[in-house]
């Protein structure tokens, strides 16, 4: 018996752009959706979304039905909230706000095993096939084919980019346009000169460190994201898209009820009714 390896790492391995949904919505039929469709990972979150560790468990187990991998961002925490995760069979974490090198080995050290960190050895639970994977491969598994992700989206991180993505023991990074815009007073600018040239900066440290950069979203024409070293791609995410669909379909129905004759139109309805 062998644990599931990673599809981003093999994909990566083959110079290929995996794709990512992120999932806001705790339905692990949204997973399911995902996986149908063809994205190859799906980013659930423990930061901003109230889910649940069942409920969690249950989209992590959706993800592996459907042979993609599922990345949590996990909120800030203990060891144990970072590597619970990994016990549940997520194939990796995001661990958001990191601004410093010492934070970063930080988070080697409570999620990656010996020798490369110092987390607590477990194996009873699916990450491990509950016990059925001999010792010596959960470690070696678990320290080369489950991913480590780590965000920078504040100038803080940013000035010690460079050191951070020079820390062994984890994969990629992340990189907050969102967070960085506000933090510089500029929310929701991802335009703005700053936030591209943070964006390029991160993309740059990775590519000379051999970490991947993963984007949040097509926030530039995807030639220049790879073009910087942006190797994983977030397409949207679940209630962008539910949203959107919902909207669009309310203006064709509200347009084909504007065309209708006189006598069935109903009377035009108050926008606060």
């Amino acid at each position: 018996m062998s644990a599931r390896p990673s599809r981003i790492l093999k994909l990566l391995r083959e110079n290929q752009l995996p794709t990512v949904l992120k999932v806001n919505l705790s339905e692990p039929r949204v997973i399911e959706i995902a996986g149908l469709c063809g994205v190859d990972a799906v980013w659930l979150c423990n930061e901003h979304v109230p889910n649940d560790w069942i409920g969690l468990e249950n989209q992590i187990r959706a993800a592996r039905v459907h042979n993609i991998d599922a990345l949590v961002r996990v909120g800030r925490g203990s060891y144990s909230d970072y590597i619970r995760p990994f016990e549940a069979g997520a194939q990796g974490i995001i661990v958001p706000h990191v601004a410093s090198r010492a934070e970063a080995r930080q988070i080697i050290d409570w999620v990656r095993f010996h020798p490369i960190g110092k987390r607590a050895l477990d194996g009873g639970n699916i990450d491990g096939e509950f016990c059925l994977i001999p010792m010596d491969e959960y470690i070696r598994h678990s320290n080369s084919e489950r991913i480590v992700i780590l965000q920078i989206e504040s100038p803080e991180a940013l000035e010690n980019v460079e050191e951070i993505c020079s820390v062994p023991g984890f994969d990629g990074i992340l990189f907050g346009p969102g967070d960085f815009s506000h933090r510089i007073g500029k929310a929701g600018q991802i335009d703005a000169p700053e936030v591209v040239a943070a964006r390029k900066r991160v993309g740059a440290a990775t590519r000379k460190h051999g970490k991947f950069a993963m984007t949040a979203g097509l926030i530039a024409p995807l030639a220049q994201l790879v073009e910087e070293g942006y190797r994983v791609v977030n397409i949207g995410a679940d209630v962008v898209a539910l949203t959107g669909y919902v909207k669009q379909r309310l203006d064709l129905v509200r347009g084909l009820i504007n065309e209708l004759p006189d006598a069935v139109r109903p009377p035009v309805r108050s926008p606060y009714a």
